[in-house]
């Protein structure tokens, strides 16, 4: 009780901020403890919109401990079946990944993401849903989820042992981001766009069309498209329609 009084002591109070837009979106998480972790390390730093999916234990005792003052987070998680129902409406969507690709995508550190996620909101009056992904415990995104975002994140760890914890890694990033929301809040916002940017689900149905076209017009051979989708999608990714 002591060292938790201890800790709970060195802890400082901060001004609110809106953070409401930001969805931290678990997929197929396996120990329940980490989805109460991440609930707890959304919690503290003003984070509310968790998004569950397919997790393989949940609900679970397990979950609600580790949540401890967070259980408010947990019971408004929204557990879905599929990637697609988390992030459809989102307009940003940046995934947590540790490897580097053969065909290379944006890479962010968790600093870089909290600008990019509050230049966001200060360039809307309404901001849109913005969606960051965090993948399996053992084997992260698989390459089919990277190709859903617009950037990758990465946090710099010792390069001797760089394996970070789940909740450990939502705690990194939900921290650098309230920081990010505390130095701008107060600010002008910026201009906003005349037309919102398109959301994933909207991409998604670009992604289709494109496809047929490319396909139709024999730009290339759909049997044998190699990489040319792939090089579509992070170049529309970084224009961001």
């Amino acid at each position: 009780m002591a060292r938790a009084w201890l800790y709970n002591a060195a802890m400082t109070t901060t001004p609110k901020t809106t953070l409401d837009h930001i969805r931290i979106v678990l997929v197929e998480t396996s120990h329940p403890g980490n989805i109460g972790g991440a609930a707890r390390a959304m919690k503290t730093m003003g984070l509310s919109q968790l998004y569950l999916v397919r997790p393989q234990r949940y609900p679970d005792p397990q979950a609600d401990w580790r949540a401890a003052g967070a259980l408010d987070v947990l019971d408004a998680a929204q557990v879905v079946d599929t990637l697609d129902e988390a992030i459809a409406p989102c307009t940003l969507v940046v995934g947590t990944s540790t490897r580097s690709r053969r065909i290379p995508w944006p890479i962010l550190d968790a600093r870089q993401t909290a600008d990019k996620v509050l230049a966001e909101r200060g360039a809307h009056s309404v901001p849109p849903p913005i969606a960051l992904l965090f993948g399996r415990e053992t084997s992260g995104l698989t390459n089919e989820e990277l190709q859903r975002c617009h950037s990758h994140l990465q946090i710099a760890a010792n390069p001797d042992y760089p394996s970070l914890n789940l909740a450990m890694a939502v705690q990194v990033v939900a921290y650098e981001i309230y920081q990010a929301a505390l130095v701008r809040d107060g600010n002008t916002p910026e201009p906003e766009w005349d037309r919102p940017p398109a959301s994933a689900a909207e991409m998604e149905a670009f992604f289709g069309h494109l496809d047929e076209v490319l396909s139709a017009i024999d730009f290339y051979d759909p049997q044998n498209p190699r990489q040319a989708m792939t090089r579509f999608r992070r170049l529309f990714g970084r224009v961001r329609p």
